[in-house]
């Protein structure tokens, strides 16, 4: 595991507010403004915070036609950081693009790493790189846009349960593309990268899921992550976390996807005739994201799946896989 510290993406946030405000004295932070009506926006997180997002976006709609309530819920969405999904396609201008924005803003930026072959096994869509060679090369890209700027990235979610499951043709070659993975964003020198490692529902023996990530490269990473795209409480993430960190020697360390987990997970393995991991009714926003999460071995609290993001069209009328869809963004919201 590479050398940790849990102030390192506060500091490396500083490091960059500095850069941009010159080497003068820090300058007073600016008074939060009150909203009539609502709630004042957060404080800045570390975290970059997209403002080009589809929450804002639907809440000026939402305003514009007096839907006021309807709106500030999806401010609350909108204002906090949440991760960007790399899923194919050119990715160094994109990539270089986004961590640009979140350099101006002084901020961490957060990606998702997704698209090794067979990436959803196992679960509704397809996609992914065709082959290990064009992933090969497509991390290369992602990690040439990275260009030693400080970013945090979430590597490939479901694709080490899925190989220590047994659910890929090739499990032995799907560990081999994660381990030179996290090699090649590690070379970037600035990329903190976390190994995804499922949810406490999904492989029950730690032992198998700690051997696989170490196959994975979890020591050359900087730990794994859970609970992404899924609404397992955070405390039993952190539990399940903990016995994964100690079949790994006790000093690993993860991060939880808190976005949609205020109320924990759906109460059965299905509602209304399909999954209920995809679109359950009923849930949460979890926990604000933070780097000061106050929990030992817990480096960050992030808002890894957007809220309001579709998980598929598994019943009628509702969106495709990634689509924003602000009924449901609302009902997360306000549940």
């Amino acid at each position: 595991m590479r050398s940790q510290h849990p102030a390192r993406v506060a500091a490396a946030g500083m490091a960059l507010t500095l850069l941009l405000n010159g080497c003068g004295a820090d300058p007073a932070p600016p008074p939060i403004p009150e909203v009539a009506g609502g709630t004042p926006p957060p404080p800045p997180s570390v975290f970059y915070v997209d403002p080009a997002n589809p929450a804002d976006t639907e809440a000026d709609r939402r305003a514009a036609r007096g839907e006021t309530a309807e709106a500030e819920a999806l401010r609350g969405i909108g204002s906090r950081p949440s991760a960007k999904w790399l899923t194919g396609g050119p990715a160094r201008d994109e990539v270089d693009t986004f961590l640009g924005q979140a350099a101006i803003a002084g901020q961490i930026p957060v990606l998702v790493v997704h698209n090794v072959p067979q990436r959803d096994c196992g679960r509704r869509g397809g996609g992914g790189a065709g082959s290990g060679a064009e992933y090969q090369s497509w991390i290369r890209d992602v990690a040439a846009g990275i260009a030693g700027r400080p970013v945090t990235v979430v590597l490939e979610p479901g694709a080490l349960p899925d190989a220590v499951a047994g659910c890929v043709r090739d499990s032995d070659g799907r560990l081999a593309l994660l381990r030179d993975a996290v090699a090649v964003l590690a070379s970037t020198g600035t990329a903190r990268i976390y190994l995804d490692a499922g949810h406490p529902g999904w492989i029950k023996d730690v032992e198998a899921l700690a051997a696989g990530l170490r196959r994975a490269g979890v020591a050359e990473a900087d730990g794994f992550a859970l609970n992404v795209a899924n609404f397992v409480r955070t405390e039993d993430n952190v539990a399940y976390g903990h016995r994964i960190s100690d079949a790994l020697g006790g000093a690993t360390t993860f991060v939880v996807d808190t976005s949609r987990n205020g109320n924990g997970p759906y109460p059965g393995n299905r509602v209304k005739g399909a999954p209920s991991w995809c679109n359950p009714p009923g849930r949460a926003l979890g926990e604000e994201p933070t780097a000061d999460t106050g929990l030992p071995r817990v480096d960050a609290l992030l808002w890894v799946k957007y809220p309001g993001e579709s998980d598929g069209d598994c019943r009628p009328g509702e969106p495709a896989s990634g689509t924003f869809w602000p009924k449901y963004a609302i009902s997360l919201a306000r549940p």
